[in-house]
């Protein structure tokens, strides 16, 4: 029984891993599903998370629960792949192998600050995109939630329509961070994380990341692809996912 931990990408929450976290079970694996801070259930609101430090915080904890001799599949989707990054430098010895879902990928030779000026791959209209400021008009905004027309077309054009209605119900605004200086800052190390293996799962139709920048400028161990999946692989290619997942987990840990 191998256990995985997995971790959403913006404004989604465990939710969204509900079939792949079904067909792990049913293996007879140990699946954790996390909601980060002010996404899914998590009670705190946007604008109480002041960084990425204080959003990644339910995973760390997570981490740092577990006994000296548990060690996980970390699989972090879209930007929860720097807070895998982080999660592998401060608990490297309890990880077996981190999974980058079309995810975020830097480390100790591609900065925060390096991969966030390259990886967008789509731009945002005004139309796309609502700021909610939530400590008045006249201060930043400490939130962003994307329209569900660009949602539609992009992160689930290829998902069920049941899983997309499922979305708008339950997605929540992202966190516009205050001290955006901290993930810029995070410093990853080769004797921590470098000694974490990882492997990189590419989506084959996803629009939203330029995935081989990760992989061009940070090499993983390996890179798969789960086939006809859109940035949603959990929804739109779940069997097909949990297919690399299972694979992973029998080669790695």
């Amino acid at each position: 029984m191998k256990h995985f931990v997995l971790v959403h990408g913006a404004s989604h929450g465990a939710w969204c891993w509900y079939k792949v976290m079904t067909l792990l079970k049913s293996r007879g694996h140990n699946v954790t599903a996390l909601d980060m801070a002010a996404s899914g259930v998590n009670p705190m609101q946007a604008h109480e998370v002041g960084s990425f430090s204080d959003y990644f915080e339910p995973l760390m904890g997570f981490m740092e629960s577990l006994t000296a001799d548990e060690r996980v599949i970390l699989v972090g989707h879209s930007v929860a792949g720097v807070g895998i990054c982080v999660a592998m430098e401060s608990f490297c010895e309890k990880i077996s192998v981190a999974v980058f879902l079309t995810a975020a990928m830097p480390g100790p030779d591609f900065s925060c600050k390096a991969m966030d000026k390259m990886r967008a791959k789509k731009s945002f209209s005004q139309a796309d995109v609502k700021y909610g400021y939530d400590n008045g008009p006249d201060n930043p905004p400490t939130s962003v939630a994307l329209s569900t027309n660009f949602l539609k077309s992009n992160y689930y054009k290829l998902s069920p329509p049941e899983d997309f209605i499922l979305a708008t119900m339950l997605l929540r605004p992202f966190p516009v961070f205050a001290n955006k200086g901290k993930q810029g800052e995070t410093m990853f190390t080769k004797e921590r994380y470098g000694s974490v293996r990882r492997v990189y799962l590419k989506c084959e139709e996803d629009d939203v990341y330029v995935q081989g920048i990760m992989v061009e400028n940070n090499p993983p161990d390996e890179v798969m692809v789960v086939s006809g999946a859109d940035h949603m692989a959990m929804l739109s290619k779940p069997q097909e996912l949990c297919s690399c997942l299972l694979e992973i987990a029998d080669k790695y840990s």
